[in-house]
């Protein structure tokens, strides 16, 4: 059976990083970007990591540039912005595609373990999330008008 620790993906400097760092912990995975109607959720994203990560949750932010071109920089770029713009210190990574045939991995097998609106599996814009659990497994998919602030009724059930 794949979990997320199955997979891995390279940060926002570069590094090969395996999912399975975060083995026992809950996951919120997002698909962000720097220039979206839904960037300051970033602000949001920070906060329940910040309130959060002491009791295992841990936020992963995966930039994309595949909707609007809202994602134009490179990863120095996005690095300064989320730190500059909103003190992000959750785990940033590479930008990513999260749809088509190159999709990463992760999205792909998340895509299939919890489908949108009407059963389809592609994303359909910016900050959609995914709520894995301690055990790896994607338990929620949110869609990008799903505010942080939503999202933390979920967690603290787990």
């Amino acid at each position: 059976m794949t979990t997320v620790y199955d997979f891995n993906a390279r940060d926002i400097d570069g590094q090969d990083q395996s999912l399975s760092t975060w083995r026992g912990k809950t996951m919120l995975v997002v698909n962000v970007a720097s220039k979206c109607g839904f960037t300051p959720q970033y602000k949001g994203l920070e906060e329940l990591w910040r309130k959060h990560r002491d009791q295992g949750l841990v936020v992963l932010g995966f930039p994309c540039d595949q909707f609007g071109h809202q994602e134009p920089g490179d990863e120095a770029e996005i690095k300064n912005f989320c730190s500059t713009s909103y003190d992000v210190t959750f785990p940033l990574f590479a930008k990513v595609d999260v749809n088509g045939d190159s999709a990463h991995p992760l999205y792909q097998w998340m895509k299939k373990q919890a489908k949108g609106l009407l059963g389809s599996e592609s994303i359909k814009w910016n900050f959609t999330k995914f709520l894995i659990d301690a055990e790896g497994n994607v338990v929620k998919r949110y869609a990008p008008n799903d505010t942080p602030e939503k999202i933390e009724k979920d967690l603290q059930k787990r």
